[in-house]
């Protein structure tokens, strides 16, 4: 006896109508969430705020992160042809015209690149040797260098000249740009520093010569830390003298202040010589340690690089550390400035202007 048709069991022409209706709502689904996903992003860059920070800058955490990535030293090595490109894009980004098709990750991968390359105040290109990003290569070498070859006078002056230099080009490049300085202010402060760090090194030398050996590798940081707090000073006198540019938080101009410049300066001074103190302190304890190693003393030639190495991994960390320690743009009150940029203040606004803001620079 034949089996029947099952019920359950639809015919071809349903099985064909279903498949037709099946893939017509597939593809209007796909083409539905690919327009939500093309409006989403185009939405996003809309509302997209290049000079917002990623992370919180009032906070010491939000800042490190921030000066992580715009101190890292791969971009160092970044062509010029990117650079540009990252510039213009984050031009265009500040005025709304992105190009179609950009992503997200374009735009902050150019606002880290235009961030560790160009001065935030003129927009100008940095020389490569005073940004921020070349602490670490540059600054590994010098440190290195200086901890080794402590023990002889032509080399204690020889190291801690080229660290003044390079100093005085790092304090020139990240200054505050709305304060101007003259080529002899520059030639004074950069007299002034490579003195100061010679006198101590080599009058510290010939002082701890009877002080046991770890003591005498102390040197250095000590030149260093006393040569950063008249360099720096020395070099942005001007700010000292006429006063630091103040804003408010719409980025209008309200007068110049000496006591922010002050504030500004030795927060800048307590960063660099933190930025410096780690390395310059703990390596000469591990190189004591090292050095008494019976494989250390066959390869004397390797001491050298070795410290060279060991104070990059130092300022890799220290230095986003060292430059969070304050947020760049400095939140003060009004009734910290000096009373006649007080009243000219209130005189204006009122007391619609409780904060003025400004570049302490780096």
């Amino acid at each position: 006896m034949g089996r029947g048709p099952t019920l359950l069991s639809p015919k071809p022409e349903f099985q064909r109508v279903l498949h037709l209706v099946a893939r017509v709502l597939v593809h209007h689904s796909w083409e539905q969430s690919a327009v939500l996903g093309v409006s989403k992003m185009e939405a996003s860059l809309s509302d997209f705020n290049i000079d917002a920070p990623r992370w919180d800058q009032y906070t010491f955490l939000g800042r490190v992160k921030h000066f992580f990535n715009i101190t890292d030293p791969r971009t160092v090595f970044v062509s010029e042809r990117e650079l540009d490109w990252a510039k213009m894009m984050v031009e265009k980004s500040r005025s709304g015209v992105i190009p179609p098709g950009t992503q997200v990750e374009q735009l902050l991968y150019a606002k880290k690149l235009y961030d560790s390359a160009f001065h935030p105040d003129t927009g100008e290109k940095m020389n490569v040797i005073g940004r921020m990003s070349f602490q670490v290569p540059g600054g590994m070498i010098i440190t290195g260098f200086m901890l080794q070859f402590y023990r002889t006078v032509p080399a204690v002056i020889f190291w801690q000249w080229v660290n003044q230099s390079f100093n005085a080009l790092v304090n020139y490049t990240n200054r505050n740009a709305a304060s101007p300085t003259s080529v002899r202010q520059m030639a004074l402060s950069y007299f002034t520093a490579t003195t100061t760090a010679l006198a101590t090194a080599v009058g510290m030398n010939m002082w701890t010569k009877r002080a046991p050996p770890l003591v005498g590798r102390w040197v250095p940081f000590a030149a260093v830390a006393a040569a950063n707090c008249v360099n720096i000073p020395m070099t942005r006198q001007q700010e000292l003298i006429q006063g630091i540019c103040v804003k408010d938080g719409n980025q209008n101009e309200l007068g110049h202040s000496q006591r922010a410049a002050a504030i500004g300066i030795t927060q800048v001074v307590i960063s660099r010589i933190t930025m410096a103190a780690p390395g310059m302190i703990l390596l000469p304890v591990i190189m004591e340690r090292l050095e008494k190693l019976h494989f250390m003393k066959k390869v004397k030639v390797l001491h050298a690089p070795l410290q060279v190495m060991l104070s990059g991994c130092f300022l890799l960390f220290m230095v986003p550390v060292a430059c969070g320690l304050f947020p760049q743009i400095c939140k003060l009150p009004v009734s910290y400035l000096e009373p006649e940029l007080q009243d000219t203040i209130k005189a204006s606004y009122g007391e619609h202007v409780p904060y003025v803001y400004f570049n302490k620079g780096l």
